[in-house]
């Protein structure tokens, strides 16, 4: 460990790196990964159907809508949502 445990500093920081890989495994695994990114940044009142075709089957598509709801993701499609149905989410499980 580079830092201490005793350090607040080190702690967050090993905690953060901790995290980091975790976004990173699931982000490897995902469909889009392999897919052209154009398709989940539609241009405004453009398709998002082929984005959410290729999310239904992902894997990792719980995982993904988690991390686009815990940083408000505001745009593209993020775990077969759309920033509008993010939005519906969220006001709904508030």
């Amino acid at each position: 460990m580079p830092y201490p445990a005793t350090d607040p500093f080190g702690e967050a920081v090993v905690a953060f790196a901790e995290d980091e890989t975790e976004e990173q495994d699931w982000q490897e695994r995902a469909l889009c990964a392999q897919t052209d990114p154009e398709a989940f940044f539609p241009e405004k009142g453009g398709s998002t159907r082929e984005a959410k075709r290729i999310c239904s089957g992902c894997e990792v598509r719980a995982e993904c809508l988690e991390y686009a709801l815990a940083h408000d993701e505001r745009f593209g499609i993020w775990g077969g949502l759309s920033e509008r149905e993010r939005r519906r989410l969220r006001r709904e499980a508030s």
